[in-house]
């Protein structure tokens, strides 16, 4: 279970990078180019990837 849960909040950190970059601009060619949704949600759940890779970091089995 610990492996999964930093693979899952690794997972979480690249996705709230990607998302965060096309809400910028950074990232072109999609729907979520430019809005700014995106831009604010994206480090929300990179947030979330990095407490849930610290829990399961620290998690003894």
């Amino acid at each position: 279970m610990r492996a999964l849960g930093i693979a899952l909040g690794v997972l979480m950190v690249v996705m709230g990078a990607i998302w965060t970059f096309q809400g910028l601009g950074y990232i072109e060619g999609s729907a979520m180019t430019d809005q700014s949704i995106w831009a604010v949600l994206g480090p929300i759940l990179a947030g979330f990837g990095v407490a849930l890779v610290l829990v399961a970091a620290r998690r003894r089995e």
